[in-house]
């Protein structure tokens, strides 16, 4: 079984800006049941789809496989909950880990947090300057939730 250690922070200033190189995702969801949640994702011409299963603490199981582009525009399109989530994605490297910095568009537009992948839920790791508020329990900044209640009707 894949596992998930993914911690989600919000965001403090704009350094983070000037890092990394923008990547447009877009994705969708077949599932958003908590207990197992299925996602389709186009990134930088490469298709996913990638199941999750339910959170304990900041870990859950995760499978992922590379999904043909065509059939991933198809379910996404025809298939998927609605509204899409689309977002710019930023890979900042910081003191040995990588960041990842999304940026969300349409009715999401104004959300911006970063995530770090982990080893264990424990494992000690630096914080750049831009890292603001920990928000890895609150359930709103899941991507599959903000497919329900985006972040302009917060």
């Amino acid at each position: 079984m894949g596992v998930e250690i993914e911690r989600k922070f919000l965001l403090a200033g704009d350094a983070w800006r000037t890092l990394g190189e923008p990547v447009l995702l877009r994705q969708g969801y077949l599932s958003t049941d908590p207990e197992r949640t299925v996602r389709v994702r186009i990134e930088g011409g490469q298709g996913t789809l990638t199941i999750k299963g339910r959170s304990e603490g900041a870990t859950r199981g995760e499978w992922e496989y590379p999904l043909p582009l065509l059939d991933a525009n198809e379910l996404l399109d025809r298939l998927c909950q609605q509204p899409l989530i689309e977002k710019y994605r930023r890979r900042i490297t910081f003191a040995g880990n990588v960041w990842e910095v999304d940026e969300f568009l349409g009715a999401n537009a104004g959300l911006m947090f970063a995530e770090i992948e982990l080893a264990s839920e424990d494992q000690a790791f630096d914080k750049p300057d831009w890292i603001g508020e920990e928000v890895t329990h609150d359930r709103r900044y899941f991507n599959s939730s903000l497919i329900r209640l985006p972040y302009s009707q917060w």
